[in-house]
């Protein structure tokens, strides 16, 4: 089923892109099944994913590197293995709206592939690809930083709330040592690329400070930082 032109006029908003030659774009949102099933396509988004993954690897690495001067090459590299990953790619193509616009094979569309995180995860790669030859390196850049990144960092929140807060918590509580509150330190930067500086304290003392895009993930990092202090986590803390 062709995608109707107002879920591509929707992502091209949430995006903040017009594409120029929109044919890019219905590519990287065509499922190979589509192509199988319809015998008038002949295009399918698997070569501007292949495109798109390298795209979002460079700027992923990039953003890294000139935000993040505390962190090693290790570091660096499990960072942005997290931020990529298939189950975040996921979470942040929902949020733009990806699957509304995914052009699918009866099978596909019948087996629920506008929820199979591999079909999605791809095509938000596929859709960078189609960005990067559409404007070039610039354009793809600028979306992936304004748009993209806060929601795989949000993403990966999502699975960090499972760990460092929840393991404070549970170790305070266990403990019966006080009584755990965050708060704001800090806010800077443009309103596309803020950064905050949250502190944790443990009865009114400091026990931990963390920074990051956005308060859940700079909460996180706090919590990091006061398992190190506390001693539950060993004091190379940078993953």
């Amino acid at each position: 089923m062709p995608q109707p032109n107002n879920a591509l006029d929707a992502l091209e908003k949430t995006l903040a892109y017009t594409f120029q030659n929109r044919s890019l774009l219905e590519t990287a949102l065509t499922h190979t099944s589509f192509v199988k099933g319809d015998g008038k396509r002949q295009t399918h988004n698997e070569r501007l994913e292949f495109l798109g993954d390298a795209v979002l690897e460079l700027c992923v690495s990039e953003h890294l590197y000139r935000g993040h001067p505390e962190l090693q090459e290790g570091a660096m590299t499990r960072h942005r293995a997290r931020l990529v990953c298939e189950q975040a790619l996921f979470s942040a193509a929902v949020a733009l709206g990806i699957p509304e616009g995914l052009q699918l094979g009866n099978g596909e569309e019948l087996t629920g592939g506008r929820s199979k995180p591999s079909i999605v995860s791809d095509a938000l790669e596929a859709v960078i690809g189609a960005i990067y030859l559409d404007g070039g390196l610039e354009h793809a850049r600028r979306v992936i930083l304004e748009r993209v990144i806060r929601l795989l960092e949000d993403a990966r929140v999502d699975e960090m709330d499972r760990d460092y807060k929840t393991r404070l918590q549970e170790y305070v509580q266990k403990g019966h040592i006080g009584s755990l509150e965050y708060g704001c330190l800090d806010e800077t930067g443009p309103e596309h690329q803020k950064r905050f500086t949250i502190c944790v304290r443990l009865s009114g003392e400091v026990i931990g400070e963390g920074t990051g895009l956005n308060k859940q993930s700079a909460g996180q990092a706090a919590a990091k930082d006061a398992l190190i202090r506390l001693g539950v986590l060993e004091g190379d803390a940078c993953d």
